[in-house]
């Protein structure tokens, strides 16, 4: 789907933050619509059908997180991904945002490039999700589906991350992922991996694979040849 058909709906009671987000989606060319508290978010959700919501956990009245919990009780909604904005370290409400159903939480403050990535990433898993499941290049074969991985004509086992970081860079072939975003979007929840846990996985995965696969693009990342 091209990104001028999705529709994002942001929620934030703060006109600043706002406009922040807005200006950060619109810029990828996505349709943003906003609202400022849980109860209208809810009637024009159930008005537009988005693609995608992002919370504000810290709203007057319904909180993000009630309104996401809503959000789940409502068959319209029950499958919407969805976004929740929390403050830096704020563990409890990072655990209730998942209890409540959201398919991701972002920490305040936020990076606009970080912020982009995580949203581009909950809207190919919800296309792959409902939509196309294998990928190809070349001779590389990626089947999220049904869990496997052929290279050239052979049939590879490979463990859970290494699996997940092939299907992130075969999704998108050319498209250069940078260090800081594969993290966020693989390793999003654990705060013990570094650049150093990112290289060993690209190592293994290369070992396997193939060098002529994966290239580094020094400085910045690394990304599927064609």
């Amino acid at each position: 789907m091209d990104a001028s058909e999705i529709k994002i709906l942001i929620v934030d009671d703060e006109p600043d933050i706002l406009n922040f987000l807005r200006y950060n989606l619109e810029k990828e060319n996505y349709w943003v619509y906003a609202a400022t508290n849980g109860n209208d978010a809810l009637k024009m959700a159930l008005k537009i059908k988005p693609n995608l919501v992002v919370l504000d956990v810290m709203m007057p009245g319904m909180n993000g997180i009630e309104t996401c919990r809503a959000m789940r009780n409502l068959p319209a909604l029950r499958n919407t991904p969805i976004a929740i904005l929390t403050a830096m370290n704020e563990v409890e409400s990072e655990a209730a945002c998942l209890n409540a159903g959201a398919n991701d939480y972002i920490t305040k403050p936020i990076r606009p490039k970080l912020f982009v990535s995580r949203i581009q990433n909950l809207l190919n898993e919800d296309e792959i999700e409902n939509g196309r499941t294998s990928f190809k290049v070349g001779t590389l074969e990626v089947d999220r589906e049904r869990y496997v991985v052929i290279s050239d004509k052979k049939q590879l086992d490979l463990p859970r991350k290494e699996f997940e970081l092939l299907s992130l860079l075969v999704a998108k072939p050319g498209k250069v992922y940078r260090r800081e975003e594969i993290k966020a979007l693989l390793w999003k929840h654990d705060s013990q991996s570094d650049d150093r846990t990112i290289d060993v996985h690209i190592y293994k995965l290369r070992e396997k694979i193939g060098e002529r696969h994966i290239k580094t693009v020094k400085g910045i990342g690394y990304k599927l040849d064609y």
